[in-house]
């Protein structure tokens, strides 16, 4: 554990000026001289220092997880054994509810509030969902097919690179590693540079929970130490969360050695509200559902599609639910929403918002820089209206606290704004008739889907079509994508020990 550091914020317990690396589950000299320094986004204050980690530090953290995974160490435990570890973290997370909740506050700025609710309940979730599902996954079947019977048996890849965006650090980490450990592997967790300190806490909490020497590293750093990672001979598979185009990059990577490879991408989502829709009971959901962590979420719902018919009735509601939606800092307990995650992303932001303004968008609630709030990087909410989906604003991921609003004139248009799109991650339909959102739901061309609220459930499986990733995570699903198929053949007449 690191030491305690004094922030505007909290004190934050896994802060501070971190000197070494977390290697196979120890602290160890980096060979790197170079640092990543932490800072606040809401308050501009300096939350902590970790090593950038370069190819030798990458090198050692890999060489450590494939000499664990060659051992056995943990490879060769049980299922059930792995997933009695995997459920504890999910424990000693709730312990430490008030640590992790200040920690992460303090790098990404979020309230605490929708650290809880977004990441850590998400993040336990997705542990407890691994658990279970190594405690039911069929690692062993016999199939009988033309020539007798057949053994197959599911076995962990081998060492994983995972690797993780900024917006959500703690529950990335809870889903990467989770995964991956379920499955067998070792692991090489890359976090942000902008969120390092909430991958080291976490690390040590699965080494805390029972995961043994050399499985887990943590290497922070920026787009160089990424890809010492990925181009590494030993590492089996990278997963990754982050921008399309990062994505691309390291598919292509994993292509020219034929590693695998899941990637979780951007979205450019659509929420589709029907002319049945009850908007009173609704409107803040939908609005929540655009702008939960300050719109930097790959699921948020930033396209909203409304009838023509219903179109400023539903826009007044959704501006309305929008204004109460409270920016502020995480010591504000009535805070809603926190900073974007750098100047640069705000300026990004901002910058979108012109665009749309340039296109014939109007702003009929327009963000700015809240008062009180200047050495932040804040952002209050946009909400245009006179959106086409061919403008930048609604086929670009913003990751901001921008919603444009769609007219459409029936269904059939609303679905096919819906799916002109490149990307394909989530999507939400709000209506009085569920069996009418179930039939909408089949037509969307995206790989997540909710009728009147939206999730990503830990027991099922979550990933995107098109430019939105490659695999699942999540479930048996998610999983899976952390292993090989065998098949042994056996000889006519071998009764198998059931």
């Amino acid at each position: 554990m690191t030491e305690t550091v004094e922030t505007g914020v909290a004190p934050i317990i896994g802060g501070g000026d971190q000197p070494q690396l977390y290697i196979g589950g120890t602290w160890v000299d980096p060979h790197s001289t170079q640092t990543l320094e932490v800072f606040s986004p809401a308050t501009g204050e300096r939350v902590g220092t970790v090593p950038h980690a370069d190819e030798v530090d990458v090198d050692t953290a890999v060489r450590a997880a494939r000499a664990a995974f060659e051992s056995g160490v943990w490879s060769s435990k049980s299922p059930a054994e792995r997933a009695d570890v995997i459920a504890k973290v999910a424990d000693l997370i709730d312990e430490r509810t008030a640590e992790i909740t200040a920690l992460v506050s303090a790098e990404m700025g979020a309230p605490p509030s929708a650290v809880q609710t977004l990441q850590q309940l998400s993040g336990t979730g997705i542990l407890r969902g691994y658990a279970e599902a190594a405690r039911n996954y069929p690692w062993v079947e016999y199939r009988t097919g033309m020539f007798g019977s057949t053994r197959i048996t599911r076995e962990p890849i081998g060492v994983v690179g995972a690797i993780i965006a900024w917006n959500v650090p703690l529950f990335l980490s809870c889903n990467k590693l989770g995964g991956a450990l379920a499955a067998g592997c070792s692991v090489v967790l890359k976090p942000a540079p902008e969120t390092p300190l909430t991958g080291n806490y976490i690390a040590q909490l699965f080494v805390e929970a029972g995961v043994p020497e050399g499985v887990i590293s943590v290497v922070p750093g920026a787009t160089e130490t990424g890809q010492a990672l990925v181009s590494h001979p030993e590492v089996d598979k990278v997963t990754f969360t982050g921008s399309t185009a990062a994505g691309k990059a390291i598919g292509a990577a994993c292509a020219e050695s034929l590693k695998r490879c899941s990637l979780e991408l951007g979205g450019k989502s659509a929420a589709i509200i029907l002319d049945d829709v009850d908007i009173a009971a609704n409107a803040f959901m939908i609005a929540f559902l655009g702008l939960f962590n300050t719109g930097q979420a790959c699921v948020a719902q930033t396209r909203v599609l409304v009838p023509r018919s219903r179109h400023d009735e539903i826009v007044g509601a959704l501006v309305e639910a929008a204004k109460l939606m409270k920016v502020g800092l995480p010591s504000d307990p009535e805070a809603q929403l926190g900073p974007l995650i750098s100047e640069r992303q705000r300026a990004r932001v901002e910058g979108y918002i012109e665009l749309g303004k340039k296109a014939g968008a109007t702003a009929v609630l327009e963000s700015e820089r809240p008062a009180g709030l200047n050495d932040g990087y804040f952002l209050t909410p946009t909400i245009f209206t006179g959106v086409t989906n061919d403008m930048t604003i609604a086929q670009e991921e913003i990751f901001g606290p921008v919603l444009s609003v769609i007219a459409y004139d029936d269904v059939d248009e609303a679905v096919a704004i819906a799916n002109d799109s490149d990307y394909g991650l989530a999507g939400t339909v709000w209506t009085g008739d569920v069996e009418r959102g179930i039939a909408i739901s089949e037509r969307i061309r995206t790989g997540t889907f909710g009728i009147n609220f939206y999730a990503i459930d830990p027991g099922s499986p979550f990933g995107g079509f098109k430019n939105s990733g490659i695999g699942r995570e999540c479930g048996p699903e998610g999983l899976e994508a952390f292993l090989e198929h065998k098949s042994t053949m056996l000889p006519a007449g071998y009764e198998p020990k059931q």
